[in-house]
């Protein structure tokens, strides 16, 4: 059995657009076409492949689909690529990579990793932003070629690279721990003190909170998108939150921030989950996101390897 490359198109192209109508667009093709491909394809495979919903998605068979439909598109154009080249034509023809990162990674360490392949091949990147324990679920669902996430067992058909650790210090504004912790990050305390949170995704907070306390707590919270939000809050006095070490260095060196107990952390370790394929442009990616990792500063060595 060979899969069709015109439903293959078809089938992505309703995935990554999201509807019948969009994907008909992308394709130049009317949308009873688009159906009647993603028809085709489901009925050769003996398999529902896309969910009729708004937005359209990939059901789980479709998910396996996805990631084989992204493979092909990125080795095909590469293979364009390497044709133009060849013939003394452009460097790059239309390259993205979509990849999933984790908000404070992208704040500190992550982009320059992307630059130099941005500016010597031409690329263009898809970037997804998401919590580095769900990342991996962007790698399953064939959405993203590679990832910065915290799970360490390999997703199917992909490799993993140890990145290292980022380091989490719980901080807030003198003024706001004077207030709420007069005798220390207790359980009483901690249970009033309002933190920060990225999103409900989010659970450094909770986890640190519950290190400290010796039992789960259930503080208010305030949601804040954005990790240099994040640290403007923090200093401010909105909450106590758990900030990356370089981003709390400069605060707590001028005293806008105190350690709310300190020599107290928490090491998040990080990982680079890419799909296994023979692809030189992944494989470049792969090598600069390593690099910056291990030459920013940003990240502590990985478990096992000297600090």
């Amino acid at each position: 059995m060979r899969i069709d490359l015109a439903q293959l198109s078809a089938f992505a192209a309703v995935v990554d657009e999201g509807s019948f109508e969009a994907a008909a667009r992308r394709l130049h093709v009317t949308p009873s076409a688009v159906s009647q491909r993603i028809k085709a394809l489901e009925a050769r495979l003996g398999q529902i492949l896309v969910t009729r919903t708004r937005p359209t998605g990939a059901t789980p068979a479709g998910q396996v689909l996805a990631r084989y439909a992204g493979q092909v598109r990125l080795l095909e154009t590469e293979a364009l690529t390497a044709l133009a080249g060849a013939e003394g034509g452009a460097d790059a023809a239309d390259v993205r990579l979509a990849v999933a990162v984790n908000a404070d990674s992208l704040a500190t360490w992550f982009l320059p990793a992307l630059a130099g392949l941005a500016a010597d091949r031409a690329a263009r990147f898809e970037i997804h932003q998401e919590d580095q324990d769900h990342s991996a679920t962007l790698l399953r669902e064939g959405a993203v070629v590679a990832a910065v996430t915290a799970d360490q067992r390999a997703v199917q058909g992909c490799t993993v690279r140890p990145l290292g650790r980022m380091r989490y210090l719980g901080v807030a504004a003198p003024a706001f721990a004077r207030r709420w912790f007069p005798d220390g990050p207790t359980a009483t305390a901690l249970a009033a003190a309002t933190t920060l949170v990225f999103n409900r995704k989010d659970a450094l907070q909770s986890r640190f909170a519950r290190e400290l306390a010796g039992r789960r707590v259930d503080p208010p919270v305030t949601v804040l998108p954005s990790s240099v939000g994040f640290a403007d809050a923090t200093v401010l006095g909105l909450a106590w939150a758990m900030l990356p070490e370089s981003m709390a260095r400069d605060p707590l060196a001028d005293g806008r921030l105190v350690e709310i107990a300190p020599g107290r952390h928490l090491d998040v370790p990080l990982y680079w989950q890419r799909w296994k394929l023979e692809s030189p442009l992944l494989t470049e990616l792969t090598d600069a996101v390593v690099a910056a990792a291990g030459a920013a500063g940003q990240l502590r060595a990985p478990a096992g390897a000297a600090s």
